[in-house]
């Protein structure tokens, strides 16, 4: 293992693109150094790393992994440790979403689901338990309203953040006092990259009482917050979704 690094050292999976490149730029704008994980967006990744490494050397640097790869992810949080000796975060962010309509869901789809969204983030988690209890540190999963209220279509997904927010009830109270784990529930922040409708976008934001979509900086700021700011909140999922879980 390296030296302790100086400053406080986040693992954000999923961190190339989208919802995740955005807490990547905001943790490190916030004081913390990043190791950020990617699986095929190597280029993304490479290019936000650059553009950080400008604004401060030496703070970041990418892990390539397989997270349905059950058996690498205590090598993934070595390589971390390898490189700056500590580990103070780790944000479960990467997550796979597409619909599994009733009667054709497949049993690969099931384990591809599963394993982006509950088994990964467990599996990680407690391979960077010991060093997250060395520096009192902090797990944030990103859950989704879908994981109690359900869309259409999607029944493995939500079964799958649903487990997801089990597991951050339940990691809360397996790993206090020393590590805190809590959540984010984002809303609207930012369409499928794909571009289909998988709910009528204007009606949907018509029942949200701020009448509007989020953006990714708000999930980010959440996340923020519960790793930096938030000592004595553990096993909560803080919904970020302008308030759409109150709407029938």
């Amino acid at each position: 293992m390296s030296p302790r690094h100086e400053r406080p050292v986040v693992l954000i999976t999923g961190a190339g693109k989208r919802v995740g490149a955005v807490i990547a730029r905001t943790l490190h704008a916030g004081g913390y150094d990043l190791a950020l994980h990617y699986r095929h967006s190597a280029a993304d990744a490479e290019l936000l790393t650059a553009s950080l490494e400008r604004q401060r050397a030496n703070s970041t640097f990418t892990v390539q992994a397989e997270l349905a790869d059950v058996e690498a992810l205590p090598s993934l949080v070595q390589r971390v440790l390898d490189r700056f000796g500590r580990l103070d975060g780790l944000v479960n962010n990467a997550s796979a979403f597409y619909p599994t309509p009733v009667g054709t869901a497949t049993v690969p789809q099931w384990n591809e689901l599963f394993a982006s969204n509950a088994q990964a983030p467990f599996f990680l988690s407690q391979a960077a338990t010991p060093a997250l209890r060395e520096t009192h540190g902090a797990i944030v999963n990103l859950v989704d309203i879908y994981a109690e209220r359900p869309l259409a279509n999607h029944a493995v997904y939500c079964m799958a953040k649903a487990a997801l927010a089990a597991m951050t009830h339940a990691l809360a109270l397996d790993l206090g006092p020393d590590v805190r784990v809590n959540g984010v529930a984002p809303g609207a922040v930012m369409w499928p990259s794909d571009g289909k409708p998988y709910d009528d976008q204007q009606a949907m934001l018509a029942r949200t009482p701020l009448k509007r979509a989020g953006a990714p900086e708000d999930v980010a700021g959440a996340v923020l917050w519960l790793l930096r700011d938030a000592p004595f909140v553990t096993g909560q999922i803080i919904r970020v979704d302008g308030g759409r879980t109150l709407s029938v």
